[in-house]
């Protein structure tokens, strides 16, 4: 019967690589417990359980979709069985790092929506925030309750070859994948059983309620059963599987825009009752498609009036309308720069090096160099509008080059950073696969909360630095070892 360490010997890092389970020749303290577990199984049981996975998901109908593929609408997430294990220690960090950068972001969004002192004082430019499409001028002077713009937010996490931590990108507007975080959770509990106690494993299944009860501290109205409900695009958005889940596990309506009505600035949802008076909305479409009054005229989606009800302080909405100017891909330039501005702190994550293709000189350098560097849209999320140089052919790049002097502000570029590699049990074999983190942190007037864990999104190519599932990524249940 051939076991589990009878293939560790085929586990081939690559150079310059971090791994998160191996130091040297030597498998990380973190590890040996998982790895002595599962040295005890077969091969035959541990494609089992793998199998077992991918029918527990596809049974529980845990998918997302991609519109660009023509395989489909929905497909199964697809799920590596390893966990990625964080110590303590290196959660400690990552917790203090986000609650850093979180409070910054949201200071900034607060400042730039009414008195602006960052761009008086001249550590923002003023054009680069006035061109962002995310800065929407029918937010400013609003208040919103508790200061708190950025209630939920998706913090990515690369680690470097030389295993330090540093923020890829801020998701701000409407995060996704928590869902797959708490689902991954419970199938490492079915397969998995006896692994996390042993392992003294923290809890990730408490934010379902830490959410339900920021979102109900947000009430206009002093009731004692504020109205919440989740406003999906519906069942054809890449999410709906995460809206569905979120919906349940608090125990709130899911609506979509044709639910609501607004009246005399307040919204109200249908139900066979008659209207029901709306207190809190936690939104997942886009600012764009919210009030067809206010934005997109041709939006089915949202619903009309509703930016005068929140204008009056009628309904809170999550997260506030306007949030993509802090996630900007060329203002994240400018976040270390808030931290230093706001808080008076040195940041404790670092920025990627990051290009301003606006600015002339760092154009001239991208351009000569494109092949070195990977180039991203601004504004553009899940992988999509984006150029790996190292990876792209003659024509590519040429089209490419076309679009950036075009409208150089709506490109970053960044170098392509070795990112760091975790094991992962793919056709039979322990093998080395590049990672990413998304924590999620939950911001309610007691504070940041950040649920100890994430989403860990996994590179399934062979050689592949692309995470997202758009792009045929997959994922990982993702451990924080408790004290």
């Amino acid at each position: 019967m051939s076991t589990f360490c009878n293939f560790l010997t085929s586990y081939l890092i690559d150079n310059g690589t971090w791994d998160e389970m191996y130091s040297g020749n030597e498998v990380r303290d973190q590890y040996k417990k998982v790895i002595d577990f599962i040295k005890q199984l077969s091969e035959d049981e541990l494609t089992k359980n793998d199998e077992r996975a991918k029918m527990l998901f596809m049974s529980q109908g845990i998918t997302f979709t991609v519109y660009s593929s023509g395989e489909g609408i929905e497909k199964i997430f697809p799920f590596d069985i390893i966990p990625r294990i964080i110590t303590s220690s290196e959660w400690d960090f990552i917790e203090r790092g986000i609650k850093q950068r979180l409070t910054a972001l949201n200071l900034f969004l607060k400042d730039v929506y009414n008195e602006q002192f960052i761009i008086k004082d001249g550590v923002v430019p003023t054009d680069l925030i006035y061109s962002c499409p995310n800065y929407h001028r029918q937010m400013y002077g609003i208040k919103v309750p508790h200061d708190i713009y950025v209630h939920i937010a998706g913090i990515d996490l690369i680690r470097d070859y030389d295993g330090e931590f540093y923020i890829l990108e801020d998701n701000l507007r409407t995060p996704s994948g928590v869902s797959y975080m708490l689902e991954n959770r419970e199938i490492t509990k079915r397969i998995f059983p006896d692994l996390i106690p042993e392992n003294k494993i923290r809890m990730v299944m408490d934010y379902p309620n830490i959410l339900y009860r920021n979102l109900l501290s947000l009430s206009p109205r002093p009731v004692k059963d504020p109205t919440v409900v989740l406003l999906t695009p519906g069942i054809y958005n890449s999410a709906y599987f995460e809206h569905t889940t979120l919906a349940r596990l608090m125990g709130i309506e899911l609506v979509e825009g044709r639910d609501l009505v607004v009246d005399n600035h307040c919204v109200y949802m249908k139900t066979t009752f008659g209207l029901k008076r709306v207190d809190v909305i936690y939104r997942r479409v886009d600012d764009d498609f919210l009030d067809p009054l206010t934005f997109n005229p041709s939006s089915v989606l949202g619903v009309a009036g509703l930016m005068s009800a929140y204008r009056k302080g009628n309904v809170a909405i999550v997260n506030s309308i306007g949030n993509g100017v802090a996630d900007d891909k060329a203002i994240y330039t400018y976040v270390p720069d808030m931290i230093r501005y706001y808080l008076n702190e040195k940041p404790l994550l670092k920025n990627i090096p990051t290009y301003r293709l606006q600015n002339e000189d760092e154009r001239e350098y991208v351009l000569k160099n494109i092949d070195r560097l990977v180039v991203k849209k601004t504004n553009e999320s899940g992988g999509y509008g984006m150029l790996m140089g190292f990876d792209a052919d003659e024509k590519e790049i040429v089209a490419y080059k076309k679009e950036i002097l075009k409208n150089p502000r709506q490109f970053i570029a960044q170098p392509t950073i070795n990112l760091s590699s975790a094991p992962c049990y793919i056709n039979g074999k322990l093998t080395p696969r590049r990672v990413d983190l998304r924590p999620f942190a939950l911001f309610g007037p007691n504070g940041i909360e950040i649920v100890p864990g994430g989403l860990t999104r996994v590179a399934l190519k062979e050689g592949s630095l692309v995470v997202n599932s758009s792009q045929g990524g997959g994922s990982k249940d993702t451990w924080v070892l408790a004290n």
